[in-house]
């Protein structure tokens, strides 16, 4: 599989290892449901901040993390997912803003998703198969990124979460209830703080 940043700033790499583990937020936690504040500073803060994101996700086995779900109210998500051509793309965004086709270029996919904040719990959710993804780098630099497939699925699902949107609310009422009972069925084995500590 090829691998794909948003830009070929050399500075990428740096982000992608080093980082230490934070705990994920659960479904429920008032970060994970409110509406995120923009990032202004483009500083080494942040990319510290965007290195335990990576490493977490990782821990995590995810294809995508927002801010909110490492209990940071920031509009900011990294991801390290494949797209419909087997592209793996890694990348981080900052304040994102997802576009989606409209009329006879929207096709929808039915797919199950699933979510690090709601561990063990999967239910078909349609999502356009293309959306475009626009904000700033780590850096603060303008960067738009087209997503296909999976990849078009993480992007609309992680900015999402920086709009206080979590999947479940997207589903009807019975395939929500299934969720639940998915996730309620395996959450003994995710301790309090996984992945700080490992999945049971």
């Amino acid at each position: 599989m090829r691998k794909h940043t948003p830009t070929d700033d050399p500075r990428w790499e740096d982000l992608f290892t080093g980082g230490s583990l934070r705990r994920v937020t659960r479904w429920g936690e008032p970060v994970l449901h409110a509406q995120t504040r923009p990032v202004t500073e483009f500083d080494e803060e942040l990319t510290t901040l965007i290195r335990d994101m990576f490493a977490t996700m990782d821990a995590a086995d995810g294809v995508g993390l927002a801010a909110t779900q490492v209990g940071v109210d920031l509009s900011l998500f990294v991801y390290i997912c494949p797209d419909a051509d087997n592209v793996v793309h890694h990348g981080a965004f900052c304040n994102p803003v997802v576009t989606l086709p409209e009329g006879r270029e929207r096709r929808l996919e039915a797919a199950d998703e699933g979510c690090l904040s709601w561990p063990g719990g999967f239910q078909s959710l349609a999502r356009p198969d293309l959306a475009t993804c626009t904000g700033q780098d780590p850096w603060g630099n303008d960067i738009t990124v087209t997503g296909t497939g999976f990849f078009a699925r993480c992007l609309q699902h992680e900015t999402d979460h920086c709009n206080g949107v979590v999947f479940g609310d997207r589903l009807s009422k019975r395939s929500r209830r299934k969720l639940d009972e998915q996730h309620e069925k395996v959450a003994h084995l995710y301790p309090d703080d996984w992945p700080l500590t490992p999945k049971g």
